[in-house]
């Protein structure tokens, strides 16, 4: 997970937190948080690359459509993220 952007990262996590995730679904997700609106091309290429290093499965639901499945890698990732954050944080929520 150390290369990801911060960007890549949060998708990665929205991805886990969705049901069936769907590219629109995620954009709308990081515009609540990001509070900005997130462009196709910035979007869609960071998935694909979260793809190609494996850490989300990509499919189609249709012909216009395409989920996002975060893979087996990708939650140990996530996991192995919050347990690194978890050392320096712990005491901030004591």
């Amino acid at each position: 997970m150390y290369d990801l952007t911060g960007f890549q990262r949060d998708l990665l996590y929205v991805t886990a937190g969705l049901d069936e995730p769907h590219g629109l679904a995620i954009k709308d997700q990081l515009e609540d948080y990001y509070e900005t609106e997130i462009h196709h091309g910035r979007l869609y290429p960071n998935l694909d690359t979260l793809v190609e290093k494996g850490l989300l499965d990509k499919g189609e639901k249709d012909r216009r459509t395409n989920v996002y499945a975060i893979t087996a890698r990708g939650r140990r990732e996530i996991e192995a993220r919050d347990d690194w954050e978890q050392q320096y944080t712990s005491e901030l929520t004591t």
